[in-house]
């Protein structure tokens, strides 16, 4: 069973200026103390061609974190945009928030995210070259798509953790087995 459970996630300062500071507002539930820290990331989704174009915005590590319930607010600067490619840096990419324990990915939020340009001559005839000081960045914060890992969070009987069995769930929170999805070709 897992120690920790993200209650909630709110998304601050959107939408915004697309070089403004990503910012998350967590709630999360600890079970019981945890004596290691919890490592969380947001990822910036640079091209969904590949993913030598993700940019890891910012890690900050939390803990060692007693039992109850915890809220902070997580801020990165944005992108850098000489790291994204040129088609892809206006329309939808994702945001991806992580938290690992012991270097074990359990939970990752990924919402959806909207570059586009304010102007309305700018959207009509968008320039060649990105003009990454007039796009404004809109995070689809009503629909986040969480998927849950399972991990082992003792480091004491391996053989109780399925690797790679995942769970994921829809702003519905209804859960679906990811290789269900999968097979699917919805994931």
């Amino acid at each position: 069973m897992a120690k920790v459970h993200v209650q909630n996630v709110v998304v601050l300062d959107n939408p915004s200026n697309f070089s403004n500071p990503f910012q998350f507002e967590i709630t999360f539930e600890c079970l019981e103390d945890l004596q290691e820290d919890l490592e969380w990331k947001i990822i910036y989704v640079g091209s969904a061609e590949s993913e030598t174009y993700d940019q890891v915005l910012d890690t900050v590590y939390v803990g060692p974190v007693p039992e109850g319930r915890h809220m902070f607010v997580f801020q990165a600067e944005p992108p850098q945009p000489s790291k994204i490619p040129v088609a892809d840096a206006v329309g939808v990419t994702v945001v991806l928030l992580t938290c690992s324990y012991r270097s074990q990915e359990f939970i990752r939020v990924g919402y959806y995210v909207n570059n586009e340009y304010g102007d309305a001559e700018l959207k009509e005839n968008p320039p060649t070259i990105p003009q990454f000081d007039k796009l404004m960045r809109n995070i689809l914060a009503t629909n986040p798509r969480v998927t849950r890992f399972k991990v082992d969070w003792d480091d004491t009987n391996k053989s109780s953790t399925t690797k790679g069995e995942q769970i994921v769930e829809s702003d519905s929170h209804q859960k679906m087995d990811a290789s269900l999805l999968e097979s699917m070709n919805v994931v």
